[in-house]
């Protein structure tokens, strides 16, 4: 499966046709907490912070006046505390409806691979009756995410505008434990800018 994901993301993103038009990068920050969706909302304004960071490669699919359809590829940080430190590495798809000019508001599914390395000691007895290190390079996850947010362009007129979006995101970790968490969901408010690597022709 990992192979599959790895040849699909190859083909979406290593051609060079007339769809793949309005790519942009993005970057934003964000606090996470484990919760069910809308669980802890208020909690990631004033709760313990989670701090995460993203990094996205996006491209426009298909566009009309107020309606856009993209897909992202996208790579994460983020550090949950005497849990885990978690790397996403997920695909997106979405839709992005433009209200004016520069509002715009979406939504987006996403899945992919995640690392998790534990954040406290993970240890077990040796033959010799001592306890060692065996936390090890971390567990390969599945992730799942669901997104909605919303965007507004700083610099319309520009021909590469800077574009400052929020965005709450719901995300799935599985299987996390298997005998009594097999699936780990998480909250996220994320905070970020995008801008065009190559404009429309």
């Amino acid at each position: 499966m990992k192979q599959f994901f790895i040849v699909a993301l190859v083909l979406i993103y290593g051609t060079d046709t007339a769809a793949q038009k309005n790519k942009y990068i993005s970057i934003a920050v964000y606090n996470t907490h484990s919760a069910m969706p809308l669980g802890k909302f208020a909690g990631l304004f004033g709760d313990a912070l989670h701090p995460g960071a993203e990094f996205g490669y996006g491209k426009i699919i298909s566009q009309k006046k107020n309606h856009e359809w993209f897909s992202e590829l996208k790579v994460s940080y983020f550090f949950h505390r005497f849990v885990q430190h978690g790397i996403p590495l997920y695909y997106n798809i979405g839709y992005r409806y433009k209200f004016s000019s520069p509002v715009s508001a979406e939504i987006s599914l996403g899945g992919g691979y995640m690392h998790s390395i534990p954040a406290t000691a993970k240890l077990k007895l040796n033959s010799d009756g001592e306890y060692e290190n065996n936390k090890g390079i971390g567990r390969m996850q599945a992730t799942a995410s669901l997104g909605i947010g919303i965007s507004y362009i700083i610099n319309h007129a520009a021909k590469q505008p800077v574009k400052i979006f929020t965005l709450y995101q719901q995300r799935l970790q599985m299987p996390f434990v298997k005998s009594y968490v097999p699936m780990l969901p998480y909250n996220s408010l994320m905070i970020g800018i995008s801008k065009p690597i190559k404009k429309n022709k």
